[in-house]
């Protein structure tokens, strides 16, 4: 509408295991669900069908299949999407863990680590090879589309690691031209996606489906996408959405005629969201929780009688987060879809959603959850840049108000001391020196003007010049466009990386939290191999001195003060064993015992449990703050 081999996993010491889910079937349902498809009494379904196979079985086979987190055939072994590093413009394609499986996220962490990486194909897993890529510029006026930052959202999906697909602003996808077997012409088909229900918005447009071969509105009845967000095109909506829609060009339908009050929307963090459309005469909307429970029908009976919806007009393109004339300002978050060929059953539907019910999606979905934080300027207002999520080499660096669902307000403190967001770092213009020298984005190149350290009293010190991030005058409006300028600890130079920076220690280890980003209190901190996408490796330093990972904090085990006591993660509680100062020799002393963050005898390898002892200012005890 105008609308690379697999590294190993990550580690398990100190007595703490890696989390994993136990994957939750539901075969009974499916398999009676395959009973009513087949039209067998007790026939059962294999507990490893997958949405396709559950289609095909029903009569209406996939003609695309696209997604980051699964198969969705059973016997899909192929490669799941493609990402494209920043750094050097090197492409790897994700595939599985094991055929009919899950995404082996291990593989884009090794492959992307220390840069940034953006999703730049999607592959089609039928044999139609519907792939997407970055879309074209279309008639709305919209630049061309970019890929999704590829590390934006984790969640797990059977108990595994998996990224979604973070749509901001100027995010989108496109088949090329007419795709292979999608319905064109009036057509039937039917359409799913998981998707957000915590991540929209009501611009135009999150979509996912049947739109036109060229990136331009051609009217009515020329698209059949299934929508979620909080447009409400038609009043009068019920609630506030986000609902589940259907953009068939010039209209987002709610259901009947475009107003339907009785579709109340979803707002889970995983939605289940299912168009179908016979092409002539009927379509329904259907939406559920992706994490428990069926499908409600929102839906079911006449096309719209407005003009050009009787029959539909389809061109068989298939969009991704944008609007079929690339309308692409609205927002969202993507894990599955498919299209299918012809009008799919009831039971089939339900035997898809109770599918996508037995992953177990989990996680938060409605804020980017990597290493990046936003950084928290005077006012409250956050370090922004100028051009909403769009950001080029120069684009100017300010304060705004602070927007969970910004990509370019999340930053991440990397190990070179750069503050990286939308693939490109917080640069210093002309890598200047002086006084009252503006800050911009700037292509990651390691150079002085883009090295940042986070000091003690909040402020963020450029080393290069000696000067400090600075709002002019501790102004505190939308748009004031930030500088460097002498440090002086007032509130103009209060820039706090939530997100955190990573600790470098003996042997360029890291500091690390046992148990793979989910330490709970008592968790093991220790040494590991640095991962620049490890969230727990990632450190706060707050201004009461302690150091934050994982909504927790660096703890000596019962607040002790004799040297060799262990330290842990754990509730963050102002008591003196969270207390860390920065010592001139790149130590971390704790005042109450007096005693340093020690590595015991120096000891490097992976899982070495850290401990307080004498200060001494050896190897054991650099673990200097970036």
């Amino acid at each position: 509408m105008p609308g690379l081999p697999a590294p190993a996993g990550r580690r398990a010491t100190g007595g703490a295991t890696s989390l994993r889910r136990v994957i939750k079937t539901a075969v009974t349902v499916i398999g009676l669900v395959a009973a009513l498809l087949l039209g067998l009494p007790g026939t059962s379904q294999a507990a490893t069908q997958l949405p396709c196979d559950i289609y095909a079985a029903a009569g209406t086979p996939c003609v695309a299949a696209h997604s980051t987190t699964r198969a969705l055939f059973s016997a899909y072994n192929g490669p799941l999407y493609q990402v494209t590093r920043a750094s050097n413009g090197g492409t790897a394609d994700i595939g599985l863990l094991a055929p009919g499986g899950y995404a082996n996220a291990a593989q884009q962490d090794s492959f992307c680590a220390n840069t940034t990486c953006r999703i730049t194909r999607i592959y089609d897993q039928t044999s139609r090879h519907n792939d997407l890529l970055p879309g074209p510029a279309g008639t709305s006026g919209m630049g061309a589309d970019r890929g999704a930052d590829a590390s934006e959202l984790s969640v797990t999906a059977g108990g595994h690691k998996v990224y979604g697909i973070w749509v901001s602003p100027g995010v989108g996808y496109r088949s090329s031209g007419a795709a292979s077997g999608a319905a064109v012409n009036g057509q039937p088909e039917g359409a799913y996606m998981v998707a957000s229900g915590t991540h929209v918005g009501s611009a135009c447009c999150f979509d996912y489906g049947n739109a036109e071969s060229t990136p331009a509105d051609t009217g009515n009845g020329h698209m059949d996408a299934v929508s979620i967000a909080t447009t409400c095109y038609f009043a009068p909506c019920t609630g506030t959405g986000p609902w589940v829609e259907a953009d068939m060009e010039n209209g987002m339908f709610q259901g009947d005629n475009g107003s339907n009050t009785a579709n109340a929307g979803n707002k889970s963090a995983f939605v289940t969201a299912v168009l179908k459309n016979n092409g002539q005469t009927t379509y329904a909307l259907k939406g559920g929780n992706a994490q428990s429970g069926g499908l409600s029908t929102w839906w079911s009976g006449a096309l719209p009688t407005r003009g050009g919806y009787t029959p539909m007009h389809q061109e068989g393109g298939i969009i991704l987060g944008t609007g079929g004339d690339n309308s692409n300002w609205n927002m969202g978050t993507f894990f599955e879809g498919v299209m299918v060929a012809g009008y799919p059953t009831d039971a089939a539907e339900n035997a898809v959603q109770a599918n996508v019910v037995s992953v177990g999606y989990a996680g938060e979905t409605n804020v980017p959850n990597g290493p990046q934080g936003q950084i928290t300027g005077p006012g409250n207002q956050c370090v922004d840049v100028a051009g909403d999520d769009t950001g080029a080499d120069g684009t100017a660096v300010q304060l705004w108000n602070c927007q969970s669902y910004a990509e370019d307000q999340y930053w991440t403190h990397n190990a070179n001391g750069s503050l990286s967001t939308i693939g490109r770092c917080l640069d210093i213009n002309g890598n200047g020196t002086a006084a009252g020298t503006k800050v911009e984005l700037w292509d990651c190149n390691g150079v002085g003007g883009q090295k940042w350290v986070q000091q003690a009293n909040g402020s963020l010190l450029n080393p290069q010049s000696g000067l400090c991030l600075d709002s002019p005058s501790g102004a505190t409006a939308n748009g004031t466009r930030l500088q460097i300028w002498s440090c002086n600890g007032s509130a103009a130079q209060q820039f706090p990386v939530n997100g955190g920076a990573p600790v470098v220690g003996p042997g360029g280890q890291c500091l690390d939290v046992a148990a793979d980003d989910t330490g709970g209190d008592g968790s093991a901190v220790q040494l590991w191999n640095c991962q620049s996408w490890a969230v727990d490796q990632h450190w706060a330093h707050q201004a009461n001195g302690s150091l934050s990972t994982l909504g927790r904090c660096l703890d000596i085990n019962g607040d002790g003060t004799a040297a060799g006591t262990p330290v842990e993660l754990w509730d963050c509680n102002g008591v003196g064993g969270q207390k860390w100062v920065q010592q001139a020799n790149g130590s971390l002393l704790n005042p109450q015992s007096g005693l340093c963050l020690d590595s015991p005898n120096g000891a490097t390898a992976n899982g070495t449990r850290l401990q307080i002892w004498s200060c001494n200012g050896s190897a054991a005890q650099q673990f200097p703050l970036i």
